[in-house]
């Protein structure tokens, strides 16, 4: 239990105790400033401990947002703040600190309602203003309407509880539970009631993991259900898919309401969504198999739009994270249109985000074949990714900015190069100009599609292709990636990867080769998701030893290749082959992954943005 200390005695009459308790608190209180250190020192050093200062007036929420949200070592509003026991020490330091130091003359003076004080003789704002004065970040959440004071006497007392009273509490926690910023779909058809369904399981002790472990099961259900290949197990998947899908909201929004943010909580959040799409495309293909419809080359085509689309999100994001005189003339004209109420929603439907395309495939799955909701998700998808992509480039053609080497690096990482590609690097840099990186990766990327496209399986050229991919792979590298259009080098890289094992394993014609195909694809595809997310939080790429082991983006695209030349011929064998390389990279990158964030110093990355 965490603990909460009021810096002085209780006031009569209040409810300051009952709710701190009510936030899983120990309440202790302190008889003198003076007794400050002592009661500091009881509490054991993993606990975080809250002050509070015993004439607080405010809402129970307010309280909540500053003394119990998890992802910071230090928070604070007026008159209350809580220290992780990661900041333990410095609170200590500053207490010490000013414990010899005199009392401000303004000592005991009124905080105005809504606003953080930093100056105040209150003691417990001058703690947090010292905490950030040591450089220690002390979060401040947005209270909006919600009311947190110290009042000065009586008469500003009277009027801090009437504020109080005019705000609802828990209508302010509802609203405040759903994303500033999701899709139309989710916004309008999902979150009004998802919100009351996340308050229902938190009034019940579910924890935000919870729901998320239900949401993949249900589309899971769902993905069975698809591939009976009957009418009425299409029509349940579409429904249960649905309900997936209002369960991936309710998770966010039971963690925002209760605030339980965790790791194994992002980490889930972040890889179930992709996991759960992508098997609901392999039970739309089970289920055209039995119906005698071959479409397993359509789901694989889909995933890969799908995640290259992603990787096209993150990789701009990530060049342009931190980037000095980030502007343009198109994100000025972006931000205008964004000012106009009817085109955000139609800019933010065109991109077809997870709420819009599950629906879409939902209803699509109840009332027409596999094949059309494929057809239908590959051209919604690719309308979707050209639009995006052509306003991405456009922005960064347009746009001066001074790219960091934080980006390059993540950019370097995020291209997932391997042993041959790092080898051909070392061994023959080039100087690059503004372009000469693109241009290579696309240049790269081209030669094993068109060689596996257009040349024979058993012959040599697909395989000389694939080693020409791992040199300009290396090369386009080879340099820091900083140019306005290096965030295009991994997207190009995914493509050319992803779009060789589809065309290798279509045009083997082999039985089989496209399901293994569709299981290689979605074992590296979840290790590229995994690089993504670790970056996002700060803490770099998959080791090194990993990335080699799994022979990197190139090496793997030769594998594939040397695999088709040598036993697309031989019926099965080509299939076992690329079901074997499934299985070992899955093993792989996925024991790699759990470890990494189920571990201690694993970032918490809650994504407060609906991805695409």
């Amino acid at each position: 239990m965490s603990t909460a200390i009021l810096t002085g005695l209780p006031v009569p009459g209040s409810q300051l105790g009952p709710e701190l308790r009510s936030l899983g608190f120990d309440v202790r209180s302190a008889q003198r400033p003076e007794d400050l250190p002592g009661l500091l020192a009881e509490v054991p050093p993993g606990e975080r401990v809250a002050l509070v200062d015993p004439s607080f007036v405010g809402h129970t929420h307010a309280l909540r947002l500053a003394l119990t949200d998890p992802r910071f070592p230090a928070a604070a509003v007026s008159g209350a703040m809580a220290v992780q026991a990661e900041a333990r020490p410095a609170l200590g330091r500053a207490l010490a600190d000013l414990a010899g130091a005199p009392a401000p003359a303004a000592a005991g003076a009124s905080v105005a309602v809504n606003a953080p004080s930093t100056g105040t003789g209150v003691l417990v704002d001058r703690l947090a203003a010292a905490l950030e004065d040591r450089g220690t970040a002390v979060h401040r959440p947005e209270l909006g309407s919600l009311v947190a004071t110290v009042p000065a006497g009586p008469e500003a007392a009277f009027t801090a509880r009437k504020a109080v009273d005019a705000v609802d509490d828990e209508a302010v926690r509802l609203r405040t539970a759903v994303k500033s910023r999701d899709g139309f779909f989710t916004t309008f058809f999902i979150s009004p009631y998802s919100r009351y369904l996340a308050r229902w399981c938190a009034r019940r002790g579910l924890t935000p993991n919870q729901v998320t472990t239900a949401s993949l099961l249900t589309a899971l259900i769902a993905a069975g259900c698809a591939a009976t290949g009957t009418r009425g197990g299409f029509v349940a998947a579409g429904a249960l898919l649905l309900f997936s899908f209002v369960l991936d909201c309710t998770d966010g929004q039971l963690a925002r309401y209760s605030l339980q943010y965790s790791t194994l909580g992002a980490w889930l959040d972040a890889t179930f969504d992709r996991a759960k799409e992508y098997a609901y495309y392999a039970g739309l293909a089970l289920g055209a198999a039995r119906g005698g419809d071959d479409v397993w080359a359509l789901a694989l085509g889909a995933m890969v739009l799908q995640t290259c689309r992603h990787v096209v999100d993150f990789s701009f994001n990530e060049s342009n994270h931190d980037a000095s005189a980030n502007t343009s003339p198109t994100a000025a004209l972006s931000d205008k249109l964004d000012s106009v109420g009817w085109t955000v929603w139609v800019r933010r439907m065109i991109v077809l985000p997870i709420g819009e395309r599950w629906a879409m495939i939902a209803v699509l799955t109840a009332v027409t074949t596999p094949r059309t909701v494929f057809y239908v998700l590959l051209v919604g998808c690719a309308f979707a990714a050209c639009y995006t992509t052509a306003g991405r480039v456009l922005r960064s053609l347009t746009r001066r900015a001074t790219r960091t080497d934080r980006a390059a690096q993540a950019l370097a990482e995020l291209a997932d190069n391997g042993p041959l590609a790092e080898l051909f690097a070392k061994a023959a840099p080039i100087r690059k100009g503004a372009w000469t990186a693109p241009v290579l990766a696309l240049l790269g990327a081209a030669a094993p599609v068109a060689a596996a496209l257009t040349q024979d399986l058993d012959g040599p050229y697909v395989i000389v292709a694939a080693a020409l991919y791992a040199v300009f792979a290396g090369a386009a590298v080879s340099r820091p990636l900083k140019g306005a259009l290096d965030w295009l080098v991994p997207p190009f890289f995914r493509a050319a990867e992803y779009c060789t094992v589809l065309i290798l394993a279509a045009r083997s014609e082999v039985n089989g080769a496209l399901p293994a195909a569709f299981g290689l694809v979605a074992a590296v595809a979840y290790h590229h998701y995994d690089t993504v997310y670790r970056i996002k939080g700060g803490s770099g790429a998959p080791p090194r030893w990993l990335v080699r082991l799994t022979g990197g983006h190139e090496g793997r695209t030769l594998v594939v290749a040397v695999l088709a030349a040598a036993l697309a011929d031989r019926g099965t064998d080509f299939t076992l082959a690329l079901t074997v390389l499934a299985v070992a990279i899955a093993l792989l990158v996925v024991v790699e992954s759990i470890r990494f964030w189920v571990s201690s110093g694993a970032p918490a990355v809650h994504d407060e943005g609906e991805p695409a």
